[in-house]
């Protein structure tokens, strides 16, 4: 299905080993995702070339991060669609807590049948964030992780308020994050977060990627996260 050799070489690239097992899992992985994807539109990315790039490697990059000590870490995949990041996140490194969540069952139906094809265990959690944020996974998890399309400003009333003092949210995000960043400082420091740095990579499809880490420096406030209707009618 993919290209091994490609998927090593550009992970390597990224300062990241894979062994010929995570290897065989990824190529497992492609090759359902891709199946699945005739019956269902999981993802508008769909040759093996792209699925490696833009789907694998991009979701590894978050293990470049020098504030994400990996090994047994608990983190929360907020978004996680058909699995990005935290299904290539858990082939790299399947010591970790992960938490998946999305609001689309398919989706999530999807990422179970993933999961036990891979031999890999995550918990898997259909529901809204800014329902489960107000509850008993508020501020527990070691880090929030999304590749979700949100703005940066709404994803953060969507991730913080999952992340313990002392945690980190990272976002993963394009080419136009400092402009995202510009407007989204009030929303940071509101839900008690604290700026870190914006870490840029050069992908092997010569795209600009992003990682947007931020720390959780304070408790966020009882009344984050507000219901969708008004994240989305006016974001912080």
């Amino acid at each position: 299905m993919i290209d091994r050799k490609q998927l090593k070489s550009e992970a390597f690239a990224l300062g990241l080993s894979l062994n010929d097992t995570q290897l065989e899992m990824f190529d497992a992985y492609a090759e359902l995702l891709v199946e699945t994807n005739k019956r269902f539109n999981l993802t508008a990315i769909k040759t093996p070339d792209d699925i490696v790039t833009k789907h694998f490697v991009d979701s590894l990059t978050v293990f470049t991060s020098a504030d994400f000590p990996k090994e047994g870490s608990r983190v929360i995949d907020i978004g996680t669609g058909a699995g990005f990041p935290g299904v290539p996140m858990l082939i790299y490194d399947n010591s970790l807590e992960i938490t998946m969540l999305d609001s689309t069952g398919k989706k999530l139906d999807f990422v179970r049948s993933a999961l036990e094809r891979l031999g890999l265990h995550a918990d898997v959690i259909h529901a809204r964030a800014e329902e489960l944020g107000r509850g008993e996974l508020r501020e527990t998890f070691d880090f929030a992780v999304s590749r979700a399309v949100a703005s940066l400003n709404v994803l953060c009333e969507f991730c913080l308020p999952f992340v313990k003092q002392g945690g980190k949210f990272i976002a993963l995000k394009g080419s136009k994050a400092d402009d995202e960043l510009a407007v989204s400082r009030t929303a940071v420091k509101t839900l008690g977060g604290k700026f870190i740095r914006c870490k840029e990579l050069l992908l092997a499809d010569e795209q600009t990627r992003n990682l947007v880490i931020i720390e959780k420096s304070e408790p966020t406030p009882p009344k984050y996260p507000r219901p969708s209707a008004q994240i989305s009618k006016k974001p912080l």
